[in-house]
């Protein structure tokens, strides 16, 4: 029998975007699908138009609290035995869900799949047919579209090498390690991710079956007062360390220099900002956790000479 799969869209604003996301939904080639649309406190359109172009489509509706609680509100509200996930913005192809499960299929007990997906820099709510036709092109070269697979904890102790817009994952995994993180406004996927790491294997399918849109007029954005990214990591190794459960492990020097290295990223943000002495705070850890990270050292040098500078 084909399973029921639930799709759990957040919507925050998207008016722009939401009924070409819905659209891709029912574009997939699967017969028992619901699609939860979960209204985080929008104050556009996005719901009237949902109401008027999808009455098939769930559409529950909350105050404003955060891409994490809209997307675990969303699963509780599921009814599917499996869960995927796509962002308002973004956008699936046709044939993915068919390939997941074709995927999974081939490894029974198997509880997660992510696929590949390309970059997509517009505003236009569709893909225009010129990006589809060079798209398809490239995606014949299966080795451009190779991902992490199996048993991926060491790998995604390095980065965050799923997409939430391609995850399908089976709901039980949810009663294991918990729902989102709602305490993390940034990379509650990040941590997500690591948690199903270590109760089953996350497949990949090497096609790019998403759009992940980039916005080019989000030039300015906020100043993130924490290294999510770094926090997500410490706490997996503080838990797990690096052994994964299949018996494989990540090498310490290689996670060192990941997580210097959000560390460094983290200062570079805080550097631009005029902000040194939280950058210099941020390079001194890095450097903490790996001596030889010249990024780290090339950024504290550059907070001091930034502090003189503006001194002047």
């Amino acid at each position: 029998m084909t399973p029921k799969i639930s799709v759990i869209i957040p919507c925050y604003n998207a008016e722009r975007y939401i009924v070409s996301a819905i659209s891709s939904v029912f574009a997939q080639d699967w017969p028992n699908l619901e699609v939860v649309v979960v209204d985080d406190g929008s104050s556009d359109r996005s719901a009237e138009l949902i109401c008027a172009s999808f009455p098939e489509v769930r559409l529950v509706q909350q105050r404003n609290q955060g891409i994490a609680v809209a997307r675990n509100h969303g699963i509780a509200c599921a009814q599917g035995d499996w869960i995927a996930f796509l962002d308002a913005d973004d956008i699936w192809l046709p044939g993915k869900l068919q390939a997941q499960w074709d995927t999974l299929s081939a490894i029974p007990g198997t509880r997660m799949c992510h696929t590949a997906f390309e970059f997509w820099t517009s505003t236009e709510p569709s893909p225009e047919p010129a990006f589809l036709a060079a798209l398809q092109r490239r995606s014949g070269d299966r080795k451009r579209w190779l991902g992490v697979s199996g048993w991926i904890y060491p790998q995604l102790l390095l980065d965050c090498a799923v997409w939430t817009s391609t995850v399908l994952v089976h709901r039980s995994v949810f009663s294991e390690v918990g729902p989102f993180d709602q305490s993390l406004r940034i990379g509650e996927d990040y941590d997500l991710w690591l948690r199903i790491s270590r109760v089953t294997q996350i497949l990949h399918v090497a096609f790019p079956y998403a759009l992940y849109r980039l916005h080019p007029t989000s030039i300015t954005r906020s100043i993130v007062q924490e290294n999510h990214r770094g926090l997500v990591i410490s706490r997996a190794l503080a838990r797990w360390g690096y052994l994964s459960p299949d018996g494989s492990s990540a090498r310490k020097a290689d996670v060192d220099r990941a997580l210097a290295n959000t560390w460094s990223e983290f200062a570079c943000v805080h550097l631009t900002a005029g902000n040194f002495i939280r950058a210099r705070q941020a390079a001194l850890t890095a450097l903490r956790i790996d001596l030889t990270h010249a990024k780290g050292w090339k950024v504290l040098i550059s907070t001091f000479a930034g502090s003189l500078f503006s001194q002047k």
